[in-house]
């Protein structure tokens, strides 16, 4: 496929600015479709339709609050834990509108994994609503850079601002900051194999005009279209696909904010509204081809996707099979925008992940750093030299040590492990690292191992990934016990360590499968062969 890709890249450049404001002003002057800029919903029938006047008008107030109410300027650090509900938008937005960084995280963050956040990150506000204030107030004591705490409530809490009636003292009229192009826009904390979780920072480039390739080519977004992304507020996919990548585009974002995926909920939500464009993730996926979908008609949905990790290509053909529908697989990383993926107009090969997208020349090399013939094996690289591509990430913050550690020669290696066949289609193979991705969640082993650890059961523990047929794969934990606990019922103390790792870290990590052993496989040097353990749970399958 060709495409015609030529992004000039400006000294200055913001997102706010440089496209909501241009899409605003087409919008009141009739050169824009009639569909909301935000189409927002939930369960109860609550709704929310923001034209982007609308949303300008609301996130000009908000970026009123954070610069004249919070005295935050330029570079201070925004630290957000919101659900999908209209303000975690506005939130981005007025960021941008300031030139703050926004740092997101999930709602499943524990008082630890936040107190890692705010103490690394350095940030000066924090935004989030009352059911986790009281959990950031406990750490608040030990993160001496917070000046601010806003909460997004009905009701007044000691020491938090009202978001909503601040917003209500404050003017519409604010003028946006003129950000450089390389500026820091956004840190993301992802996950690693060792060590506590990475602050990712990407530009107001790298992210602002980097989507592009997402929006305007595998996506296939324009004005007209209504897009549905169902990633948790906290990932780098909620930025992705709910934010830059659809409204480079001036497409309408739909959200459903509902308290968990129900798959009833989302087919019923894709049949009453006019969604065209559906992207979410293959769990999701797998999960809706067991529902009985012929109840439902998709009378506008033209376009499915589906990111955050492999999808079988059984789910693919089942979907197709009930719906008539291709899913478009698309891979990427939080440190980078769309690095692959199948896009419309191109042969479906289920089990590849599609073709490098513009912008990018994606590689298979060796431990040397040289490019391997296709159809054998390799790590997964992005070419980097001589030039390097304006959309991937700027560092890990303050770890030059990591950062480096991401090239090789003439590479960026994605830590993935991957092939490409003789038409140019690249096929995931595994990771080169431990991290597991289960349901579109991206969890580090050292992380659910240092919760295990904590508990006087556990001596020992390995964790790797285990197949599973609704999530692909599960976080399973190979645990030698302490000799006190050796003759304790082992279904019982399957829960409570469960329930201990969930009290200790974010839910999702904990182990859905554990398994008591004497000891584990080991190097002459006494590190642990997780390769061993993966090969164990996938057999020829191997996930190394």
């Amino acid at each position: 496929m060709r495409w015609d890709y030529n992004i000039h890249i400006p000294q200055q450049f913001n997102f706010a600015k440089d496209v909501l404001e241009q899409w605003e002003t087409k919008e009141k002057n009739g050169q824009r479709s009639s569909l909301p800029a935000l189409w927002w919903v939930n369960d109860s029938g609550e709704e929310v339709r923001w034209s982007f006047e609308e949303l300008g008008f609301h996130s000009r107030k908000l970026a009123n609050v954070l610069h004249q109410v919070c005295s935050l300027e330029r570079g201070d650090r925004v630290f957000l834990i919101l659900p999908r509900v209209p303000e975690w938008w506005l939130v981005n937005v007025a960021c941008l509108r300031t030139g703050t960084v926004l740092i997101p995280g999930t709602s499943q963050l524990t008082a630890r994994d936040i107190r890692h956040r705010l103490q690394s990150s350095g940030a000066k506000c924090v935004i989030t609503d009352e059911t986790l204030a009281p959990l950031l107030d406990t750490v608040a004591s030990e993160c001496p850079s917070i000046s601010t705490k806003l909460l997004l409530s009905r009701r007044a809490m000691h020491g938090w601002g009202n978001l909503t009636e601040l917003m209500g003292r404050v003017s519409d009229d604010h003028v946006c900051v003129d950000t450089m192009s390389e500026e820091a826009m956004t840190i993301f904390f992802t996950s690693g194999t060792t060590g506590s979780p990475k602050m990712t920072q990407q530009s107001h480039c790298s992210y602002g005009l980097g989507l592009t390739v997402n929006g305007r080519y595998w996506l296939d977004l324009t004005e007209q279209d209504v897009f549905w992304n169902t990633s948790d507020t906290g990932w780098a996919k909620s930025a992705w696909s709910s934010v830059f990548a659809p409204w480079i585009q001036g497409a309408c974002v739909f959200v459903h904010h509902m308290p968990r995926f129900e798959t009833n909920t989302v087919l019923k939500t894709l049949s009453s509204y006019p969604i065209t464009t559906f992207c979410t993730a293959p769990t999701a996926y797998r999960m809706l081809v067991q529902d009985d979908i012929s109840r439902y008609t998709f009378q506008a949905l033209e376009h499915c996707l589906c990111a955050g990790e492999p999808i079988n290509p059984e789910v693919m053909w089942k979907w197709r099979e009930l719906t008539g529908l291709d899913i478009y697989e698309g891979y990427g990383q939080t440190e980078t925008v769309l690095i692959a993926g199948t896009f419309k107009g191109m042969k479906i090969k289920p089990g590849s992940f599609g073709k490098a997208s513009p912008g990018y020349d994606v590689q298979v090399v060796d431990e040397d750093g040289s490019v391997v013939p296709q159809g054998q094996e390799g790590d997964l690289g992005i070419r980097v030299k001589p030039d390097r591509p304006f959309s991937l990430f700027t560092e890990y913050t303050g770890e030059p040590e990591r950062t480096a550690e991401c090239f090789r020669g003439d590479f960026y290696l994605t830590g993935d492990r991957g092939m490409m066949d003789e038409e140019g289609y690249l096929w995931f193979i595994g990771r080169a690292d431990d991290v597991i991705l289960s349901a579109g969640y991206r969890i580090g082993p050292f992380e659910v191992e240092n919760a295990l650890i904590e508990h006087p059961a556990v001596a020992e523990s390995a964790v790797v990934s285990s197949p599973d047929p609704v999530r692909g794969e599960v976080v399973k934990a190979f645990v030698v016990l302490t000799a006190d606990f050796k003759f304790r019922d082992h279904k019982e103390l399957i829960q409570e360590l469960q329930t201990h790792v969930k009290t200790v870290t974010a839910p999702y990590k904990y182990p859905r499968k554990i398994e008591f052993v004497d000891h584990l496989p080991k190097t002459v040097s006494g590190k642990i062969r997780r390769v061993e353990l993966r090969k164990k749970e996938w057999g020829q399958k191997t996930k190394s």
